[in-house]
């Protein structure tokens, strides 16, 4: 996975990519998904939600840029794989997700993995946690239609926030630094992922 998949379509970071080697995805995903998880694809966890590809997990990753002493906020924990990922990368991960039975699974799995150092959130992902902020980095593993202010407030000033902002469809995966000015993008490519839904995202 890690040379045919990442090395092979640009991801450089050398430390992202030992984090996407010795986190064990299969781990993270049903019984019956475990054969398939190295494919080069999304697979379905459950709640009509996914787990992303490897590719774009270590890509949004490494637009983080992170050197292993940040505060990391994880939005849309999913199955749990990228905060495992994150965690290999970043001092603290705080990770989010609006789906319970969703967030208890991925508490029991990263536990289970060695990552129960993770902190596990149930709640309303787009409205971030602020009692825990600021942030140094913020990834967001589904759509958003516009950018969630309320996130780009809970970072750091010279944070950066990865998110994927579009239509239901066809979205930009965008890097985002706040500086004193407002947000800068620094980055766009296109991208498609399952929609952020809350507050500040899509309805149901």
């Amino acid at each position: 996975m890690v040379d045919r998949q990442l090395r092979r379509r640009g991801v450089e970071d050398e430390r992202v990519l030992r984090a996407m080697g010795r986190v064990p995805r299969e781990l993270f995903l049903p019984e019956g998904l475990r054969d398939r998880a190295y494919e080069d694809a999304a697979l379905p966890i459950g709640g009509g939600q996914t787990m992303s590809q490897p590719y774009m997990v270590a890509k949004m990753a490494e637009l983080l840029s992170l050197d292993g002493d940040e505060h990391v906020l994880d939005v849309g924990t999913g199955s749990g794989y990228h905060a495992a990922v994150l965690a290999e990368l970043a001092r603290e991960v705080v990770t989010i997700e609006r789906v319970p039975e969703l967030a208890e699974s991925a508490r029991a799995r990263l536990a289970a993995a060695g990552y129960d150092r993770v902190e596990v959130r149930v709640g309303d992902g787009t409205l971030g946690v602020p009692e825990r902020a600021p942030f140094d980095a913020i990834t967001v593993a589904a759509a958003a239609p516009l950018l969630p202010e309320s996130l780009y407030e809970q970072l750091r000033i010279g944070g950066r926030l990865v998110v994927p902002v579009g239509g239901r469809m066809n979205q930009r995966l965008e890097l985002i630094v706040r500086s004193p000015e407002g947000p800068a993008v620094v980055r766009s490519v296109p991208c498609r992922f399952v929609p952020l839904v809350g507050a500040e995202g899509f309805s149901e």
